[in-house]
């Protein structure tokens, strides 16, 4: 099993920028992928980004060029760098690991608004 932990969410104005951490419990390199997600008000979750034990990412049209994943197996954690936000980027963002099992994390709330 894993636990995961996000941090960084938080509220900010259209244009601007943040970073997301997801802290495991445990060494991530065994994991075979691992991701963000989010589920907006009213909405579905949804697939914002992965990332696989050999480093390939995937993303959301939405997101491309806009947001980068990256994985820090030293640190056991990965991270969302989301630049250029827009209101429609505000949700509930989720940390995902796939090993066998899915595993979630809490989820951390980011809003974006003028």
């Amino acid at each position: 099993q894993v636990q995961l932990v996000e941090s960084g969410g938080g509220w900010v104005q259209p244009g601007e920028s943040l970073r997301l951490s997801c802290a495991a419990s445990r060494s991530i390199f065994s994991i075979d992928r691992m991701g963000w997600y989010r589920q907006p008000p009213g909405k579905q979750r949804e697939l914002v980004a992965t990332i696989t034990r050999s480093g390939s990412a995937n993303y959301a049209d939405s997101v491309k060029d806009r947001f980068t994943i990256s994985r820090s197996y030293g640190k056991n954690t990965i991270s969302l760098q989301m630049n250029s936000l827009k209101p429609e980027d505000t949700a509930v963002y989720y940390c995902n690991a796939e090993q066998i099992s899915v595993y979630w994390g809490q989820g951390t709330q980011v809003t974006v608004s003028s």
